[in-house]
C-alpha cells in the first residue's frame, strides 16, 4: 500500500494497461476482462486486476500530464513489482502522414518537460520505448490490420499553447503526434527497471483542425484494447 495506492502486495498483475481517465480503466475491466477485481480506488484513480483469455491482466488510470503517471507508475514498479506498462491513450497529428483514426506507437518520446533531465544529472535523457513491448504491438496490428505508425511523439506540459509555430519545428524533425505522458512514463520505467510502451489512437489533427466525434472516440478506444491485449495476449 502506498499513499496513492491501496492496492495489497501482489494485487497487480505483471502487466498494467494505463489508460489516463480512470472510467476508461473501469470501462476496460467491465467489458474486456474477466474475474474482475477492483484492487484500487484511492483519489477514484481506479485500477482492477483481471484476466484475459486466462493471462492475468491489470488496468488502472494514469490521470493527466507527466506528474500524474510518473507517481503511479513509480508506484506501480517500486512497490508491486510491475514489470510492463503499456499506456493506452489519445493524441493530436502534426505529420500529414496521420489520419484520424490511426494508430500511433511511440518509439521515443520527446517532451518540454524538465523531468529526465531532472533524474539524469541535467542532461538529456533519450526516452525509447522497450522494444519488446513494441513489437508485439506491431505484430499485434499487422494480424488485425490496424492502420498504424511507429515514431517519435512530443509530449507536452501544456494542453493549451497559443504557439502554433511549434508544429512546424515538430514535423520537420518527424514527430507524428503530441500527447502529455509518454515521456515521463519512460523516463520512470528507465529508472526502475521495467518495460513500458505507449500507444495512441489519433483522435484529433493539429495541422488541419480535424476532429473524432464522441461516438467515433469509442470506437477508436474498442479497437485499441482489441489491439493491445492482442499484443499483451504474446508475452511470455
Amino acid at each position: 500500500m502506498t499513499p496513492h495506492i491501496n492496492a495489497p502486495a501482489g494485487a497487480f498483475a505483471d502487466t498494467v494497461l494505463m489508460p489516463g481517465d480512470p472510467l476508461r480503466a473501469k470501462y476496460i475491466a467491465e467489458n474486456f476482462l474477466d474475474n474482475v477485481t477492483l484492487v484500487t480506488d484511492v483519489r477514484n484513480m481506479l485500477g482492477y486486476t483481471g484476466e484475459f483469455n486466462g493471462q492475468r491482466i491489470s488496468v488502472m488510470g494514469s490521470g493527466m500530464g507527466i506528474p500524474s503517471i510518473s507517481i503511479y507508475a513509480k508506484e506501480l514498479i517500486t512497490e508491486y513489482g510491475v514489470k510492463n506498462i503499456i499506456r493506452i491513450g489519445s493524441c493530436g497529428a502534426v505529420s500529414d502522414k496521420i489520419k484520424l483514426m490511426d494508430v500511433v506507437m511511440a518509439m521515443g518520446a520527446s517532451t518540454d518537460s524538465a523531468v529526465n533531465r531532472s533524474r539524469f544529472a541535467n542532461t538529456d535523457f533519450a526516452m525509447i520505448a522497450d522494444f519488446g513491448l513494441l513489437r508485439g504491438a506491431v505484430d499485434a496490428a499487422e494480424k488485425l490490420a490496424v492502420n498504424y505508425h511507429v515514431g517519435n511523439l512530443y509530449s507536452s506540459d501544456l494542453f493549451y499553447s497559443a504557439d502554433e509555430s511549434r508544429y512546424d519545428l515538430m514535423e520537420k524533425y518527424g514527430i507524428l503526434g503530441v500527447e502529455m505522458e509518454a515521456a515521463g512514463l519512460y523516463g520512470v520505467a528507465a529508472e526502475y527497471g521495467a518495460n513500458a510502451l505507449a500507444m495512441m489512437t489519433v483522435t484529433d489533427h493539429l495541422r488541419q483542425g480535424l476532429h473524432l466525434s464522441a461516438e467515433e472516440r469509442q470506437q477508436t478506444l474498442n479497437e485499441m484494447i482489441k489491439l493491445t491485449l492482442e499484443a499483451v495476449s504474446k508475452l511470455k
